[in-house]
């Protein structure tokens, strides 16, 4: 299925009301959404707040040049609270992204986009993972088709977000709280298609997958 349809979404962007129009590219070939920290870069409980403090986890550049040589279209999907909890502005968030794809472009991988909330907890929003908004926004933009989605993290949300939002397959990563993670989904029924201990790993599975 390509999900979601063509109306306009209505996503909450920093406090305001944005509309998403669809745009005529469509993607049929094999996406994988990426979670950001725990699983590109090393996550840490004070969040990145700064390009200093951002670390590539060993063999991620790796796998992400790897996913690029195979045509896997490669997105990121994170939550981003640090913004709204008032630790860093969008401009700098904004700064890391950039430095991001450019280093990864220079490792020879690509990361097509970026969607992430910039929302607290506490702000209920729509984007903020485990709800779908954000790949909601990235089908929209880039017509997905979620047959051949998989989704990449690290954290319980990132699975409950791949299967609310319909993912084919959800892989969890031990590189991040993938542990705490496992056991949470446990409690609550959700399956995991496959548990790998980093991205390199993970893209090994992923990339035996004739999605």
């Amino acid at each position: 299925m390509t999900y979601p349809s063509s109306r306009p979404f209505i996503a909450l962007s920093f406090g305001r009301i944005v509309k998403q129009q669809t745009t005529n590219q469509k993607i049929d070939q094999k996406v994988v959404f990426l979670d950001r920290d725990g699983v590109i870069n090393k996550d840490s409980p004070e969040y990145i707040k700064d390009w200093k403090e951002f670390e590539f986890i060993p063999g991620s550049r790796g796998a992400l040049r790897r996913l690029a040589a195979a045509k896997v279209t490669t997105i990121i999907i994170s939550n981003q609270s640090a913004v709204n909890r008032g630790l860093m502005d969008i401009k700098t968030l904004h700064g890391i992204h950039r430095k991001l794809k450019e280093a990864v472009t220079e490792s020879g991988g690509h990361i097509e986009d970026i969607f992430y909330c910039p929302h607290r907890p506490d702000e209920n929003c729509r984007c903020r993972k485990p709800q779908t908004g954000l790949i909601r926004q990235a089908c929209l933009r880039y017509h997905i088709n979620m047959d051949k989605a998989i989704m990449v993290g690290d954290n319980a949300k990132d699975i409950e977000c791949a299967r609310n939002a319909g993912c084919a397959a959800a892989v969890l990563v031990r590189s991040g709280y993938g542990k705490k993670a496992a056991d949470i989904l446990m409690s609550k029924g959700i399956s995991v298609d496959y548990i790998a201990d980093d991205l390199a790993a993970a893209t090994d599975w992923i990339l035996s997958q004739h999605l």
